[in-house]
């Protein structure tokens, strides 16, 4: 009987866990790791540009300097 339910362990991890290792083995197959890169690509450049868009808050008290007037030397 023990040998008609022996286990195969090279069956039993062929398509992975469903854990985070089994998404990044997934991940970095050809055409997934493309979609990948790009969708990474996509963020960063997105991210980058709203972070440069951000206006910078002044602290107190803190006049911002006049166009008109060249500062002092």
């Amino acid at each position: 009987m023990p040998t008609i339910f022996a286990q195969n362990a090279a069956m039993a991890d062929e398509n992975g866990d469903g854990t985070v290792r089994g998404f990044v083995r997934w991940a970095m197959k050809p055409p997934q790791a493309y979609v990948i890169y790009l969708i990474a690509l996509v963020l960063v450049g997105g991210l980058s540009f709203y972070a440069g868009s951000l206006k910078p808050k002044l602290g107190a008290y803190v006049v911002p300097q006049s166009a008109v007037h060249p500062a002092a030397k």
